[in-house]
């Protein structure tokens, strides 16, 4: 999850009545992650993949769409995809200087 003000708990009740919104709360787990995460960037590529390769059609039931998830899914992996990383070590050795130590 990241940092913005409405993905927090509290605007659960500005959106909805606060039954509601204890209910929908209770069935959250709530992960703070970095703001520039990388693996956040690579989950995003998977989800955008995933939606435009799977799913960007009616699925008319839940065990169909289980099915066609599980399929996509084996033939992503057996296919072996890889992330192009364009930000390499050395790059942010020099960009995040501050957040490295000296070597």
């Amino acid at each position: 999850m990241d940092n913005l003000n409405t993905h927090s708990i509290s605007s659960l009740y500005e959106a909805f009545e606060p039954e509601k919104a204890r209910a929908l709360a209770r069935r959250l787990e709530i992960h703070y992650t970095p703001k520039h995460g990388s693996w956040l960037n690579i989950a995003e590529i998977e989800l955008s993949a995933m939606t435009a390769q799977c799913l960007g059609r009616r699925i008319p039931s839940i065990e169909s769409l289980g099915a066609e998830l599980k399929a996509w899914s084996t033939a992503r992996n057996e296919a072996v995809v890889e992330v192009k990383w364009q930000f390499r070590t050395d790059d942010a050795r020099i960009k995040l200087k501050r957040l490295y130590p000296n070597i």
